[in-house]
This record gives C-alpha cells, structure tokens and sequence, in this order.
C-alpha cells in the first residue's frame, strides 16, 4: 500500500490520548496505595465549626448557659466582651472550685445601684441543682462549643414586637416571667411569694408607660441576697434599641 502522511496534530492527539489512558489507571491505584497506607497528604478540609464530644452533663450544660443567657453576659464560650463589668469564664476553672462556681450561681454575685453596672443575679430558686452542676461541668470542661447551642436569632424587618419576642427567649427573660409573660417562678421572699408576671391589670396598672418599663429594665428591681431572686441590671447589656423591642413585645401580651 502506498505510504500516506499522518498530519502531526493527530499524532499528537493519539499521543495525548494514550499518555491520559495510562495515566488515569495509574492516579486510581496510587490513590488506593496512599488511601491504604495512610498518606501523610493533607486531604482538602471543609470549613466548619469545630464541636466537641461531650459528656452528657457537660452538654446540657452548654445548653443551659445559652438558655439562661449566661452567653449573652460573659460572651459565646465565656469569652467576656459584653461588659466590662462581666468576667470572662475562661480561667474559671483555673481559678475557681466546683463549690465556689456552685455559690456564685446559686446566691449571686455583687451588689450594685449604678444600672450600667452589671451583676450576677441569684438563679439558685430558678434552677435545678442538677442544671447547675452540669453548667459546673461544663465551665470546669472548659466551655467547649457544643452542637446546636446558638442563641435564638433575631428577626429583623420584621416589625419591633417581632424582634422583641425573640429577645424575650434569647436573654432569658422567659425563664423568670414565664412564656408569654404569665410569670408562676416561685420568688420565697418576695409579698406574692413568685417573680411577677408581665402581663394583666396589675402589670399594666404599675407599669402604665414605656418609660417606667425601660426604668425597671436598666435598673434590675429588687436586689437581695438568695434565696430571693431579682431582676438584674440589663442597662449595662441591652441597647436602648432592644429594651424599646422588648417593650413592644410585652405590650402585645394579654
């Protein structure tokens, strides 16, 4: 048969073609060897956030810290920067005893009449002995982050109540007053014998302006030694912004 040239953009193209033939075999059983015998190549990482495994009691403290806003005064993982009244909770367990963090939470921390100033409010007739030795447990941990422990979010467009509800829920407000502001948290020292409520004729009758709520915010109500409980200072904390949503919250209440 007569000899006919092949054009040598088609060779190169036969070329490629094989070398890629050979070379993919080759890539999938170097793959398998380095999978097999553990490479020391860096796989890609996805970008997440880090949680810890936890005890049980360690993460339902984690829990109860965001649930009882103790996030929201000491910072996410007791960092601090809220406040520069408000420690953060990092050297607690260098620095402080299982009994001693279990006596600051049950009777309190502070006593002060300047509303900027925040203290540690008594939460002994709030919480269980059980929640306070996992939070216990879990500052002794270290603070780990802990799965699904984000403080609720708040909405925002959504309209001032909206915003307010969900302050409601993120600092803790809901865990003394009660869901919708029915109030029924035993308070041993005070007249009624319970933490008032924030909702009905008597609430409404006392607190007949914006003005005086966004007062008795800022400036916390009673403030005792346990086991009475009192309204801690939020001045020092919350935005005139957010005290004002809270109120609009509050005045959508039955």
């Amino acid at each position: 048969m007569p000899r006919r040239d092949v054009p040598a953009p088609v060779i190169e193209g036969v070329i490629f073609l094989l070398f890629a033939a050979l070379l993919v075999p080759a890539g999938v059983v170097g793959w398998v060897i380095g999978d097999s015998g553990k490479s020391t190549t860096a796989a890609p990482v996805v970008s997440t956030t880090a949680t810890a495994a936890v005890s049980p009691s360690v993460a339902s403290g984690a829990h109860i810290f965001v649930q009882f806003a103790c996030a929201q005064c000491h910072g996410p993982q007791g960092r601090g920067g809220v406040s520069p009244y408000v420690p953060a909770l990092t050297n607690a367990a260098k620095t402080l005893q299982p009994s001693e963090l279990r006596t600051i939470i049950n009777h309190g921390l502070g006593e002060s009449a300047n509303p900027t100033k925040p203290y540690m409010p008594v939460w002994g007739e709030v919480i269980s002995k059980t929640q306070v030795a996992d939070l216990v447990a879990f500052i002794r941990a270290g603070l780990p982050r802990v799965a699904d422990t984000q403080p609720v979010s708040v909405p925002r467009g959504q309209g001032a109540a909206v915003a307010g509800a969900a302050l409601y829920v993120r600092y803790g407000c809901i865990n003394c007053h009660g869901p919708n502001g029915l109030g029924g948290v035993p308070n041993p020292l005070s007249a009624d014998k319970s933490i008032p409520p924030l909702s009905g004729q008597a609430f409404r009758g006392e607190f007949n302006t914006d003005a005086k709520i966004a007062a008795v915010i800022r400036s916390g109500s009673v403030i005792g030694k346990a086991p009475i409980v009192s309204m801690p200072h939020w001045g020092g904390i919350l935005s005139s912004a957010q005290i004002a949503e809270l109120i609009a919250y509050l005045k959508t209440l039955k």
